[in-house]
């Protein structure tokens, strides 16, 4: 990056510095960080918006409805994290490409599972063989993305069901009495107040989302915990910036990011409580009103 970033070896210690921090796997390090924000804003409201019909679902008085939601949690929540962040992107991904093959390819006759192969036509491969970087890079991404927000999104339905079921029951009732619909009820009542019961395990479940987010590598995303560690590993002298093991420093600087990414989320949930909790029948409605007189 700097004019003076010619000859590595015979650069004095803060030009040395100043060329190795701006080089390019340096400037894809620093990058790694936008993409785990980026995968958070994304992810939550997708993983809420499908907790939501998953809560939905488990209210639902038709019983093959419910018993798809009860089957979703469920299965998520019994098993772990890391069998679902390696089989969503590989099962839809699969998915996705033998449909195509079939649209695509109608004439193929050689079978697609071909023992631990599977095979599908050039024109069925997603992305293309000849696609840039970019798009694969994408691609893992958005399956990243939904990976995550399947898992987390059964723990927000179980959440969001619990915080429904919190809501009094009598108020529910009154409001029917008062000639409102079921829907009406739901709409106008519960959902309103559940979220006062709903944001304790919301926050709990966006500060798990925040530290699963080093499981991107399994994803093949390069992400801050991939650089960190190839990064700070000790070089050699084939390198032009050959330094001592600096992986603590490296993984510093990411304890550093993640606590102050988890501090900052939990002074806004903290405020987003107060919020919701005015006015409410609650603890935190009681200690809001008690302060105010």
């Amino acid at each position: 990056m700097f004019s003076f970033c010619i000859e590595p070896a015979t650069l004095p210690q803060w030009q040395w510095f100043a060329c190795y921090l701006t080089t390019a796997t340096h400037l894809q390090f620093y990058r790694s960080f936008g993409v785990v924000l980026v995968l958070l804003a994304i992810t939550a409201p997708v993983a809420l918006g499908m907790g939501m019909l998953g809560a939905l679902a488990l209210r639902a008085r038709l019983w093959p409805v419910r018993l798809v939601g009860q089957g979703y949690v469920n299965l998520v929540r019994g098993v772990p994290d890391i069998v679902f962040f390696l089989f969503v992107p590989i099962a839809l991904g699969q998915g996705i490409e033998w449909v195509l093959h079939h649209i695509n390819c109608p004439d193929w006759e050689q079978p697609i599972r071909q023992g631990n192969d599977f095979i599908v036509c050039r024109e069925a491969k997603v992305p293309p063989n000849n696609a840039a970087r970019w798009v694969f890079e994408l691609y893992a991404f958005i399956m990243a993305v939904v990976a995550f927000a399947l898992v987390f999104g059964a723990f927000v339905a179980n959440t969001l069901y619990g915080a429904m079921q919190a809501v009094p029951r009598a108020q529910v009732e009154t409001a029917e009495a008062y000639g409102m619909t079921r829907g009406q009820a739901f709409r106008r009542v519960v959902m309103p107040q559940m979220w006062v019961y709903a944001l304790p395990g919301l926050s709990n479940i966006w500060q798990i989302l925040i530290k699963a987010t080093p499981l991107l590598f399994l994803l093949g995303i390069q992400d801050a915990v991939y650089w960190a560690r190839e990064l700070g590993g000790q070089k050699t002298s084939l390198y032009a910036y050959p330094h001592p093991d600096w992986r603590m420093w490296y993984f510093l600087a990411l304890l550093c990011f993640y606590l102050l990414l988890t501090w900052g989320s939990e002074r806004v949930f903290a405020r987003l409580n107060d919020r919701l909790s005015h006015g409410q029948a609650t603890a935190a409605g009681e200690r809001l009103r008690k302060a105010a007189a």
